[in-house]
This record gives structure tokens, C-alpha cells and sequence, in this order.
């Protein structure tokens, strides 16, 4: 108790400095070794059964399973498992003495409430589509349990990773709307001390983690939602660690005091479709046009300064990545013709008309993500060039149904099923698009139902050529994880793929140490 206390004196001593550092004023927490400030985007709840992404999640969480380095699947909350295949059926044994931060026992009891929430249509999961197979869970005892599947899902030990939650404060609470997910309580090597909204989030290290204790005292998420505010405060000193863009990164690169890690990572960006609006309901085909009119090369030489690659599908990270489908290269003479051959004719103004309307959409952009806009931008004006009339919007907020198109983000350096059966699949819990396909579905299951490697690669390679001659998205580039670290922080793995929006980073967080 007397080592929590004083390390929540250190914190608040930290936030009193947090707010007045300049660049000659280092207000680093590394002054003194016992801190590790981060510059993060902003949280409203840490939901992680809900919400699938989430840096934060693996400080305070654990899943049954983890991944590592490699991003191989290995043992988190259970300690081993095995697998009946004649029943489909997955048994764990749990870690024994691990304790909720609160000092409660952690129990198969807590694996089967937070499955169960997850699968619930009620609480409106984005993440249920990974547990639809799941047929019957049963709790053997304190320290064990079985899924019965209703059919193979290799990647449901992938799927295992899900943080899970504490029963005995989350029972009978709304999974969506709960005061937990403002004040969460897990199993992980850190643990909530401090949420300021808007400003902080401060964790301190879980003294009794059964994985055993983390090195560094605490780690705080600075809420620093703008790009460029970042570069500056990494400049500074306020932050130890960012992810950046990659001009900002660049300026980093080669100077004392600093460490740059410019990571591979599976996260793609491209133009999310809207076909929940009217308008792709009339112009769904000329979006291969689109397609063609997108110069991909000079938006990752432009825009991501070669930090990332041409994008053409969405397993390209991926052992099951089919490099032989349709990739709608550079050509805007095709993209004319095609508009053309839809019946589309150029208008006094330089751009096509169909129907007695000019051809052309809005892309949305969520707030904040600097990189996106000029992805955006630069696609846009390609778009003009070729004839349509196409603009960038950035909303306050998201309207997912009624947009005209957004400029998406998604990838993942696991499991091919994982992003890809949620977000394609029809009314999927990740389809954001309301992208339906009957042949894509049937791929994706097909590829989900079997553990032979042979027929998952036959049915990912027919999804791919499905999906890019009916493209639920113009895909554009992968992008790099350009990371900023004060030199001190040891334990950074660089070599690891990253996932989504850069998260992975701090998959060994506990093993991280600050040298002198």
C-alpha cells in the first residue's frame, strides 16, 4: 500500500508538470525512471469487448491466449489447452492465483460471462462475428473450460486473445453504457490510477501480475489527438514515446536522445463505399473507374514518404494473400473508358454526367488523422482529374449509414479470417459499408469452417478475386507504424508486424525497462 501511494504522489506531481513544458524544460517522466508518458489518441470508455481497438487494452487486460513477437499465439490467462477435433470442442486450464486488481479471484466463471456478452446481439458487439461458431461453453471448474464449436475455426485461439472481464462488477451492468468502462478493472500488468478526460490516462504498475512484475512504475496516456501536436511534444520532451507521421517521424531520424522505429505493419487505408446510400445503389458500377483513377505509387511516395506499399487487397501481410487478382494499377484512360462505357458523357465543367447529374461523391474523414486527409485529398484530386467530381469532408462525427464514403482503415497480422469475415461478410459486425456479396460470404465461411491449410488457400484466393471484381473498397496503400521513443525505453520489439491504426507496440509492455 505504501509503494501505491507513493507512486500516485508521483503521478500527481507529474501532472503538475505535464501542462507547463517547453523545449528547454524537459518534462519527461524518464527524468527519474519511474514514468513513460504516451502520446495517445482520446478514449471516452476502454471497452474492449465491445470496441475492438484500443492501445490501452493490453496494459490493463488479458486474454486467454496472447500473441507474441511473431504474432504467434501463445499462452495468456490459460496456461495450456487442448483440442478435440472430433467434437470441435476447445478445453483450457486456467493460470492459478490470478487476481482482478481489485484483489478478487479470476475464474472461468469471468471467460464465460465476458464470451457470452461478446455473442449477445443485445450488446451490439463489433467483435461477435468471431464467436458466432460457438455452440455451447462449459465452466469444469474453477480453472477450466471448454468451447464446443459448431465447426473448425483455426483461428479461434487467434480469437482467444479478447481481454476478458470481471463477472462479479460487470453482471447485470449495460455492456455499452456500464460506469466500468470509464473505470475498468482487469488482470494486466498495469492498472487504472488516474483518468482525467480528455487529458490522461495514468496506469501503475500490478505489483501482483502473474506474469510477473512490470519494471517500469507507471505509464501515462496523454490524450494528444492531433498529429502534429505530437511531433511537437515529442520535441519537447512531454512525450516519451508516439506514434507520428511519417514527415514528423523523418525529423527524428539519426539525432541523440531518440530512437525511431519505422515498423511493417497490415493496416491498410482505401475508399469505403457506402452502399447504404442511394447513390452507389445508381453508380455501384462504374467504381472500378474509381479505381483505375487512383495513383496509388505517388500517394505512398507523396504522402507516406515511402513509409508503406501499394495496396490491392486486404490480406497482403497475410501467408494467404492471393497476388494474382485484379489490381486496378494506374490507368486513367481506363478509368474514362469505363465511365464512358457506363454511360457517363463530360460536361461543359470537366466532369461526367450521368442522368442528368454530375458523376462525383464526398469522402469523409474521421477528425484528427492527418495522414488520412492527405490520403484523401490526393485520391480526390486523381479523381478529378480523370472527371469526377470528387471532394473531402471531415466530420465532427462518423455517420456511417448516411455518407457518401470514407476513407477506411483495417488489417490485421493474424488469423486471414480475422478482418476479413466481419468486415466483408454480410451484416457482419465490422461492416461498415453494407457491402453484401453471396459468393464473398461463401468464401469467407469456406475458409473459416476448415483447418486444411490446402483449402483455406483455395477459398481466400476465390474471396479475393470475388471481392476485386466487386470491390467493396478502392484499397490504396498499406501504411508503416512510425514510432518515436526517448532512447532510455529498452524492450521495443522492431521487427513485430503491427495491427490496425499501429497497435501491438506494447504486446510486452512488462518486460520494457528505462536505462540510466
Amino acid at each position: 500500500m505504501k509503494k501505491l501511494l507513493s507512486q500516485l504522489l508521483a503521478v500527481t506531481l507529474l501532472f503538475g508538470l505535464l501542462g507547463c513544458g517547453n523545449a528547454s524544460d524537459r518534462t519527461s517522466g524518464l527524468q527519474d525512471g519511474s514514468a513513460l508518458i504516451y502520446g495517445s489518441g482520446d478514449y471516452t470508455r476502454i471497452n474492449p469487448a465491445m470496441d475492438e481497438h484500443g492501445e490501452i487494452n493490453a496494459l490493463i487486460f488479458n486474454g486467454l491466449t496472447a500473441h507474441n513477437g511473431e504474432n504467434e499465439v501463445i499462452p495468456g490467462l490459460a496456461e495450456s489447452w487442448e483440442y478435440d477435433e472430433a467434437s470441435c470442442t476447445y478445453t483450457f486450464h486456467l493460470e492459478r492465483n490470478v487476481k482482478w486488481h481489485d484483489g478478487e479471484d479470476f475464474t472461468a466463471d469471468d471467460v464465460k460471462f465476458t464470451i457470452e456478452a461478446i455473442m449477445d446481439p443485445e450488446n451490439g458487439s463489433e467483435n461477435a462475428p468471431n464467436y458466432e461458431d460457438v455452440e455451447e461453453i462449459t465452466v469444469m471448474d474453477e480453472h477450466t473450460i471448454s468451447f464446443r464449436l459448431a465447426a473448425p475455426n483455426i483461428a479461434f485461439l487467434d480469437y482467444m486473445t479478447m481481454a476478458v472481464l470481471p463477472e462479479h462488477l460487470l453482471a447485470g451492468e449495460d455492456m455499452q453504457e456500464s460506469d466500468f468502462f470509464r473505470s475498468p478493472i482487469g488482470t494486466g500488468p498495469y492498472k487504472l490510477a488516474r483518468w482525467d478526460a480528455g487529458q490522461a490516462i495514468t496506469l501503475v504498475k500490478n505489483e501482483e501480475y502473474f506474469k510477473g512484475e512490470p519494471d517500469i512504475d507507471t505509464v501515462i496516456f496523454k490524450i494528444v489527438t492531433d498529429d502534429n501536436a505530437r511531433a511537437v511534444q515529442m520535441e519537447s520532451g512531454e512525450l516519451d514515446l508516439a506514434l507520428l507521421t511519417p514527415k514528423d517521424a523523418q525529423s527524428f531520424e539519426g539525432r541523440e536522445g531518440y530512437s525511431c522505429y519505422d515498423m511493417q505493419t497490415s493496416d491498410y487505408r482505401g475508399i469505403l463505399f457506402n452502399f447504404r446510400n442511394d447513390y452507389w445503389t445508381d453508380n455501384r458500377d462504374i467504381i472500378p473507374a474509381i479505381c483505375y483513377a487512383i495513383d496509388r505509387e505517388s500517394i505512398v511516395d507523396a504522402v507516406l514518404l515511402g513509409q508503406g506499399i501499394v495496396a490491392y487487397g486486404p490480406l497482403q501481410r497475410n501467408i494467404y494473400n492471393n497476388e494474382n487478382v485484379e489490381r486496378y494499377d494506374y490507368d486513367p484512360q481506363k478509368s474514362r473508358e469505363l465511365l464512358e462505357a457506363a454511360g457517363c458523357t463530360m460536361g461543359s465543367d470537366g466532369f461526367y454526367e450521368r442522368n442528368g447529374e454530375t458523376v462525383g461523391f464526398v469522402i469523409s474523414v474521421g477528425v484528427g488523422d492527418q495522414v488520412r486527409v492527405d490520403i484523401a485529398q490526393a485520391a480526390a484530386q486523381q479523381l478529378r482529374e480523370v472527371g469526377i467530381n470528387c471532394t473531402v469532408e471531415i466530420p465532427a462525427r462518423v455517420d456511417w449509414d448516411g455518407q457518401m464514403a470514407y476513407l477506411i482503415g483495417w488489417g490485421s497480422p493474424f488469423d486471414a479470417d480475422d478482418h476479413t469475415y466481419k468486415v466483408f461478410g454480410t451484416n457482419k459486425g465490422a461492416n461498415y459499408s453494407g457491402y453484401s456479396n453471396v459468393m464473398v460470404d461463401r468464401y469467407l465461411t469456406e475458409a473459416r469452417q476448415s483447418d486444411d491449410t490446402a483449402v483455406r488457400a483455395e477459398a481466400y484466393d476465390r474471396f479475393q478475386v470475388e471481392l476485386a471484381n466487386d470491390p467493396a473498397f478502392a484499397f490504396i496503400c498499406y501504411v508503416d507504424a512510425n514510432y518515436v521513443a526517448d532512447a532510455r525505453i529498452q524492450g521495443i520489439s522492431p521487427d513485430t508486424v503491427m495491427g490496425h491504426h499501429g497497435v501491438g507496440i506494447f504486446w510486452n509492455i512488462a518486460e520494457w525497462t528505462i536505462t540510466e
